[in-house]
Order: structure tokens, then sequence, then C-alpha cells
């Protein structure tokens, strides 16, 4: 289900996760809610490398 999305897509999907981040850090605790939207940032932007096409041409060859 996931394998067919682009990391651009993968990308916008793991940053709404900071619409909540943003509502708890004006409502209840602001560095709470700072740090909360500093690992949701980390989340994404390991999805975004996790997703992303692997480069082939830095591919060690196999020694036979």
């Amino acid at each position: 289900m996931f394998e067919s999305l682009t990391p651009r897509a993968t990308l916008v999907l793991a940053l709404l996760a900071l619409v909540p981040t943003i509502v708890w850090t004006v409502t209840r605790s602001g560095l709470g809610g700072a740090i909360a939207s500093i690992n949701v940032v980390l989340i994404a932007a390991s999805l975004y490398i996790a997703f992303s096409p692997i480069d082939v041409s830095n591919r060690t060859t196999r020694h036979t």
C-alpha cells in the first residue's frame, strides 16, 4: 500500500503531523510543543530519505 507513495507525498503526509504539535505549542506547553515539532520534522526527514530512490551509480561492483 505505502510502497507506491512518492517521497514528496510521504513528506506531505508526515508534515501534517505538525498541525497538532503547533496547536499544542500555542494552547498548552510552548517548550513541549516545540520539542514535539522538532521530532516530527526529524521523522519526516527520515521518511523522505527512506523512501527516496537509490542511486545505482554509487553501488560497488561485485568482485568475482
